[in-house]
């Protein structure tokens, strides 16, 4: 298995060089060469296997053995999913009327990304151990990244892991879930300012080449390729699991799944696409609150960002550029990479983009959307507690909407994706009227210890940030391993397209300002 670049820049690229890259050289996202199409036989071989287990079949097609062999993988994966709440990993929890709800936050932080960031760290850390490197994460966020960052890399010998928020402006579980963490590799930092604000420094800090190189800095975000392959496991499983295909039926069509997701960035609906194109016929719904740039390009092909993003009661989502809708369109257009690179590289530079109506008709093809109000968020949850005493949180209740407002198609099944814990989201469940018992791994952080550096506003605040960071960075460097001696060959060696400068921000849109050698990417997620 082999990838190559949405924009047609790149060919060639092996697993690991993709795994430290982010983006491509090319400004693109990386995608491998071929999809694999899975067979009748196959899904039957995989049907009642375990979450853990089906993540290991799903990789293995996309990580060749001799970069990480067999044995070897089944070992990380089971590593890093085997802190989650409930023995199954993920659930699905079947209510009235046919509602039936994924849920994928039984991580260490609430979150859907906790699946896909703890493994794709524990892969990081399997290449740095086999090289004996270490390489330093950089992260700006403005919620769940940072703290699943954090939870997937602490104590990791090879990684260490700096995370910077603004402080005031996230929810209390979100900060607790990052400053409660002390172990040797995690520095956090609250700063005195917004998401804008801490891309700055950050930006500063990624242009710097000697920094990355010397360092092997870099950013783990949705644009890794890692996220959204291990993301495709929990779409095949919720088919195998909601749908008939038994054996003794091998010749009939393979029955269809409608699959309804809370979309922002769209890394979650792109790793469905990638499903559907893999054989398995889903139909799928990106449902998106007030910031609605998905749902325009379908409706109408108006794929443009908003004057501002609008704050709504689904914060995570509030998004006006979802940048994994390129893999959407790189796959749809039969792998063009030129047309997609003139059609992104345009959006890039105006923030607008219009697709032609013959592109607009074969994503309209394949993904349905829907828009949702804060007032149908509350009301959704209000609903769904009504008729089945169960709370969802803002982000799901986006998805579930569709449940109450959209005709069930006879003969199909439907699944909904719970993205997030409502737990997460106190303020908006008790504005809903709601209550929710917080579990006992929430309650527990109030009783934690915690360790973080403030980064004061100050009259040359930017630069300032950038020298504590910068200082921080570098004194990380000198860390001992766990054994008490600093790894020989000290950090990975990275290549100059594994340098790129890529931030790591849950806010704001990747953007591309000319420099020599050198891409600043700012992306979400």
């Amino acid at each position: 298995m082999q990838y190559c670049s949405t924009r047609g820049g790149v060919r060639g690229w092996d697993f690991r060089d993709v795994l430290f890259s982010g983006y491509a050289p090319d400004g693109g996202m990386f995608m491998p060469e071929s999809v694999p199409v899975l067979s009748a036989d196959t899904l039957n071989c995989w049907r009642g296997l375990p979450y853990n287990k089906l993540v290991v079949e799903v990789s293995s097609l996309f990580i060749p053995s001799q970069l990480i062999p067999r044995e070897d993988l089944e070992v990380l994966v089971g590593e890093a999913l085997s802190g989650f709440s409930v023995p199954e990993v993920v659930r699905i929890a079947r209510l009235k009327d046919g509602l039936s709800i994924l849920e994928l936050f039984h991580g260490a932080t609430l979150a859907f990304k906790d699946l896909a960031m703890t493994c794709t760290v524990r892969f990081l850390n399997y290449f740095l151990q086999k090289e004996k490197g270490r390489a330093t994460v950089l992260v700006g966020t403005s919620g769940d990244t940072g703290g699943s960052a954090i939870q997937s890399a602490k104590g990791l010998s090879g990684l260490d892991v700096m995370v910077v928020y603004p402080r005031g402006r996230i929810t209390p579980v979100q900060e607790k879930h990052m400053i409660t963490c002390l172990e040797d590799n995690v520095h956090v930092f609250a700063a005195d300012g917004s998401s804008d604000d801490i891309d700055q420094p950050l930006r500063c800090l990624f242009a710097d080449q000697d920094l990355v190189k010397s360092h092997g800095l870099m950013s783990l975000n949705s644009v890794n390729w890692s996220r959204v392959m291990i993301q495709l496991a929990h779409f095949i499983y919720v088919y195998l699991e909601l749908s008939d295909i038994a054996q003794d039926r091998a010749e009939a069509a393979l029955p269809e799944l409608e699959v309804v997701v809370p979309t922002g960035g769209a890394g979650n609906i792109t790793a469905g696409f990638i499903v559907k194109q893999m054989g398995i016929p889903l139909k799928l719904v990106a449902m998106v609150n007030s910031n609605d740039i998905v749902h325009r390009a379908v409706s109408t092909g108006d794929f443009s960002m908003a004057a501002h993003v609008t704050q709504t009661l689904a914060p995570a989502i509030d998004i006006q550029d979802p940048y994994n809708m390129e893999r959407v369109f790189w796959l749809l257009l039969d792998k063009d990479g030129l047309m997609v690179k003139t059609m992104m590289e345009e959006f890039q530079h105006s923030h607008r983009l219009s697709l032609p109506e013959n592109h607009r008709k074969l994503l309209s093809q394949v993904l349905s959307t829907g828009t949702v109000t804060d007032e149908g968020i509350l009301d959704t949850m209000r609903r769904c507690w009504e008729d089945n005493q169960y709370v969802l949180c803002p982000h799901t209740a986006v998805a579930v909407w569709h449940h109450y407002h959209c005709p069930h198609s006879p003969g199909i099944n439907r699944c909904y994706v719970a993205t997030a814990s409502p737990a997460k989201f106190q303020t908006v469940v008790q504005r809903a009227g709601l209550t929710f018992d917080l579990p006992e791994s929430v309650r527990a952080l109030d009783k934690l210890a915690t360790r973080y550096q403030t980064l004061e506003r100050s009259p040359n605040w930017c630069k300032d940030w950038e020298e504590t960071l910068r200082t921080k960075i570098q004194s990380a460097a000198e860390r001992p391993t766990n054994s008490g001696s600093r790894a020989e060959g000290g950090r990975v060696p990275v290549s100059f397209f594994t340098c790129l400068p890529t931030c790591l921000t849950d806010n704001l849109r990747p953007c591309y300002e000319p420099a020599p050698y050198s891409f600043l990417m700012l992306t979400h997620n």
